[in-house]
């Protein structure tokens, strides 16, 4: 039965309980005229406030299941993520931890530049998590090639935001994760893809997240390089910065850097070999 239909008639049988045995007390008890009109309107109290702590009760009850189920119904979507995720790992083996790893970086970054809402942060990080999510429309040859790619595999590979983008606008719960998925390759002097955004129209979820994927890119190996050095990795960032990057993130990035390469190595401990958190 739903919570309404169970309220209705819990309410129906009290008030109807009450009515009929107090009634039948109260004409026992009293026969003055006087006395009834006076123990009548008592009674009528009582049964505003009985019921009205009655209600009360069912309701935070009912809230609370909703609530409960609700949280079930995000938990699923999150472990489907994760799924996703790791379906995308059997094919690009050395994404899995880079994935984590970012999200951790990026909701660091974002709450030390001012986000504090734990939905808006929790957001930032399904975001980071489906980065690369559109990757699984990508062929083998291209994605897992050892080595440069060419002008037609790149080509194939800038695809893969709109690829996410696609997949993401038919699932009502991830749409509003889109940001980051759709636009991480944009650059602040508008020279990215896949729609060339400058500046602040680029998505903030998007101008921060560029910063960790390409510092965890440069800093770690990859099937086609070396890791880079840390001093040149950020050189490079400082360099690009007001060019690939938006400024005042990059400032905040060196700024709170320890911080942000904390968060990384705390979620990577938690990190199970199938990808679980």
């Amino acid at each position: 039965m739903r919570p309404q239909y169970k309220i209705v008639l819990v309410y129906v049988l009290v008030g109807a309980g009450w009515i009929f045995f107090s009634d039948k007390l109260v004409a026992s008890l009293f026969t003055d005229p006087r006395d009834l009109t006076v123990v009548q309107d008592i009674k009528g109290w009582l049964f505003i406030l009985v019921t009205a702590i009655l209600l009360f009760f069912l309701v935070k009850r009912a809230l609370e299941n909703a609530a409960h189920q609700q949280q079930k119904l995000i938990d699923s979507y999150d472990q489907t993520i994760r799924g996703w995720v790791q379906v995308l790992d059997l094919r690009h083996k050395e994404t899995k931890d880079h994935t984590y790893r970012v999200a951790a970086m990026t909701v660091a970054l974002a709450s030390k530049m001012g986000v504090t809402d734990a939905m808006s942060l929790k957001r930032i990080e399904r975001s980071a998590i489906l980065h690369d999510i559109g990757k699984i429309g990508i062929p083998d040859a291209v994605l897992i090639k050892p080595g440069q790619l060419d002008e037609d595999e790149m080509r194939l590979m800038r695809t893969h935001p709109q690829i996410a983008r696609d997949l993401l606008a038919n699932i009502d719960f991830l749409r509003n994760c889109m940001d980051i998925p759709y636009g991480h390759h944009e650059r602040w002097d508008g020279q990215g893809y896949p729609l060339g955004l400058a500046g602040e129209e680029i998505p903030f979820a998007a101008r921060i997240f560029s910063i960790v994927d390409v510092w965890d890119a440069l800093i770690h190996p990859r099937v086609y390089k070396q890791a880079w050095p840390e001093d040149k990795v950020r050189d490079y960032i400082r360099d690009e910065s007001g060019i690939r990057f938006d400024p005042a993130a990059v400032a905040v990035f060196f700024a709170h850097s320890d911080v942000i390469k904390t968060a990384a190595a705390s979620l990577s401990q938690t990190v199970s070999p199938n990808g679980n958190i």
